[in-house]
C-alpha cells in the first residue's frame, strides 16, 4: 500500500507506527483466509479490499470530500445510515477490532474497559487509522456506559454527535427513537448544508434495503445441508459492509450470493459432509477480529450464522418504503432499528427469541456465545440465554476472550471438547 503514503501524511497519521500495522495485517490475513481451500471466486473482491484496507476506500472518501460531501464515522448499527445518505453524506464504520490499537486506548481509558472501545480510542489517538482521520463528524449512541464516556474523549478534536438510544422497547420508546432520528436529521442537514426531502430519504431507504437483501441472500445460502462458504468469509463480507459504498456492497454481495446458490445446486461445499454447525452470538467482531471463527473452523466445525451486530442484526428487518411524509419515514426507521436486540435493552427477550429461531433456521448443532472481556451487558445476559438454549435442547458454550492470541490454545481446547460432546 506504498502508493498511499502521501495520503497518510496529509491525514496527519503516525507513519512509523502505522507501518507496523501494515506489516502484520497481510500475514494474519494470509494465515486465516488465504489458507482456506475451495473458496468462492467472488471472495476475490473482499480479499482485494483487505489488501488495500487503508488505501482504496479512504482515497474514495477523500475525493468525495473534495467534491463537498461530508463523511460521518459511526460506531453502532443503531445509527440510521439512511439519514446521512439522504443528505448526500457518506457513512463509514469506526469500531476497532485489533489488539494493535488497545495500548493507545489504555493511555486514557481504564484497563477494565472492553477491548473494542479501547481499540477505537487508540486508533484515533495514536493516528494509525485513516477512517478516524477522515471522518468529518463522529456519531455515537448510548448503548453502553464505556462508549458514552469514550465519546467525550473522541469529541475533543472532532465534532461528536450522540444519539440517545432508549433502554426499553415500549411504544413511547419507539416514539422517542423516531424523535431522536428526526433531531439527527436536522443536525445532518445543518452539517452538510443539504436538505433531506421525502424523495431523497425514500431513495436512501431503498438503497440500504437493497444492501440488506443482498447480505441476507449470502447468509441464507448456509441454511441448507450444504455449506458453500466458510463463516470466516461471510464474516469478512459483513465487516467490510460497514465501510463500503452501499450500492457497490449490494452488487458484490448479490454476485457472491449467485455463486453460492449455484454451489448449493452443484453440492459444492467448503466443509466435509456431517461437519457440526455452529451459531455464534454475542458481542460484535469488528475487523480485523477473526480469531474465534478461525479457531472454530480449524477445530472441525463450521460457523453457519452470526446473531450479532456483525451478523444478522445488521441486515435483518427492512425499513417500510411506503411512507409519504418525513415523520412517517422517521417512524418507519425507528421501528426497524428498534428491532435490533442489543443487550443494552431491558428486558431483552427478543435476542433469546432470535437465537432460538436462527438456530432452527440454520440447523445449528450448537450455540457459542462469545463475550469480549469487561462487556458486562452480554456477560450478564448469558445466564438467561444459556437456560433458554438448554430448555430448547440446544448445546451451549459460553466463552470470554479479547483481541490477544494468548488464549488461543485454551479456546481450542474448550471448543474441541464442546464439539466432541456433539459427536
Amino acid at each position: 500500500m506504498s502508493d498511499y503514503v502521501q495520503m497518510w501524511k496529509d491525514l496527519g497519521m503516525d507513519l512509523a507506527t502505522h507501518d507496523q500495522l501494515c506489516q502484520v495485517l497481510p500475514t494474519a490475513f494470509g494465515d486465516v483466509y488465504l489458507s482456506q481451500e475451495n473458496r468462492p471466486e467472488a471472495m476475490g473482491f473482499w480479499d482485494f479490499v483487505v489488501s488495500e484496507i487503508h488505501g482504496i476506500r479512504p482515497k474514495e472518501l477523500i475525493e468525495a470530500q473534495k467534491n463537498g460531501q461530508k463523511v460521518f464515522g459511526t460506531f453502532c448499527v443503531y445509527v440510521p445510515d439512511e439519514v446521512v445518505i439522504a443528505a448526500n453524506g457518506i457513512v463509514t464504520g469506526l469500531c476497532g477490532g485489533s489488539q494493535f490499537w488497545v495500548p493507545g486506548g489504555e493511555k486514557v481509558l481504564p484497563r477494565s474497559t472492553c477491548p473494542l472501545i479501547k481499540a477505537s480510542v487508540g486508533a484515533r489517538l495514536d493516528k494509525t487509522c485513516p477512517f478516524f482521520r477522515i471522518a468529518d463528524m463522529y456519531v455515537g449512541e448510548t448503548t453502553c456506559d464505556g462508549k458514552k464516556k469514550a465519546y467525550e474523549i473522541l469529541g475533543k478534536d472532532v465534532p461528536m454527535y450522540v444519539m440517545d438510544v432508549p433502554q426499553m422497547k415500549r411504544e413511547k420508546d419507539i416514539v422517542k427513537w423516531a424523535d431522536e432520528i428526526a433531531e439527527f436529521a436536522k443536525k445532518v442537514e445543518e452539517f452538510t448544508g443539504n436538505t433531506i426531502t421525502v424523495e431523497k430519504l425514500n431513495e436512501a431507504i431503498k438503497t440500504v434495503n437493497e444492501k440488506r437483501k443482498a447480505m441476507a441472500r449470502v447468509f441464507a445460502a448456509t441454511k441448507g445441508e450444504n455449506i458453500p462458504i466458510s463463516g470466516k468469509d461471510r464474516l469478512l463480507m459483513t465487516q467490510i459492509a460497514f465501510f463500503d459504498d452501499p450500492k457497490r456492497c449490494a452488487e458484490m454481495c448479490n454476485k457472491l450470493a449467485d455463486e453460492l446458490e449455484q454451489r448449493n445446486k452443484d453440492n459444492v461445499s467448503v466443509f466435509p459432509k456431517g461437519t457440526k454447525r455452529i451459531l455464534l452470538t454475542g458481542t460484535p467482531l469488528a475487523i480485523p477480529n477473526w480469531k474465534l471463527h478461525h479457531v472454530i473452523e480449524t477445530s472441525g466445525a463450521a460457523v453457519v450464522c452470526e446473531e450479532m451486530c456483525t451478523g444478522t442484526r445488521y441486515f435483518e428487518n427492512l425499513v417500510d418504503e411506503s411512507q409519504t411524509t418525513l415523520d412517517g419515514q422517521f417512524r418507519a426507521l425507528s421501528e426497524r432499528y428498534m428491532k435490533n436486540n442489543c443487550a443494552c435493552f431491558t428486558p431483552n427477550p427478543g435476542r433469546i427469541e432470535d437465537v432460538l429461531r436462527l438456530a432452527k433456521e440454520y440447523h445449528a448443532d450448537g450455540v457459542i456465545d462469545v463475550n469480549l472481556k469487561f462487556c458486562c451487558l452480554y456477560d450478564t445476559e448469558r445466564y438467561a440465554l444459556e437456560n433458554a438454549c438448554k430448555e430448547a435442547g440446544i448445546r451451549f458454550l459460553g466463552l470470554e476472550t479479547d483481541y490477544t492470541d494468548s488464549d488461543a490454545e485454551q479456546l481450542k481446547t474448550r471448543i474441541g471438547a464442546f464439539l466432541e460432546l456433539m459427536r
